[in-house]
């Protein structure tokens, strides 16, 4: 099988769960290596498991996408490891928090902002 995606990198905010998850083991499958980021260990280990048994090479680093230094170290891992970035789907995402009450609104908008806005730019 020859396909377009064979041999490239790609790197997956949220990659541990859901969308994410599945994007890095479709990519796998198409023989693309995937680099999955997220906040948990053991979901992280998970994603690369399965990338791995698709058919890619995975590699997974834990990274708060709301903090810049961590974003920049898991591009500088991903260049280390593979020589290169091709893609990157920026995944990560969080939604509101029911039940936060009217004097956490703003705390709880800020969070979701720096991590479903503000982390794709910082990508």
């Amino acid at each position: 099988m020859n396909s377009s995606f064979e041999g490239k990198v790609v790197l997956i905010t949220g990659g541990i769960a859901g969308i994410g998850r599945a994007a890095a083991v479709a990519f796998a499958e198409e023989r693309a290596n995937g680099i999955v980021a997220g906040r948990r260990d053991a979901e992280g280990a998970e994603s690369v498991a399965l990338v791995e048994k698709a058919g890619g090479k995975g590699l997974f680093v834990r990274t708060d996408v709301t903090r810049e230094e961590e974003i920049a170290a898991l591009v500088g891992r991903t260049v280390e490891r593979f020589g290169r970035l091709d893609f990157a789907l920026n995944n990560a995402g969080i939604g509101g928090e029911a039940g936060a009450g009217i004097a956490n609104t703003g705390e709880v908008f800020d969070r979701i902002f720096d991590t479903n806005v503000r982390s794709v730019f910082s990508a």
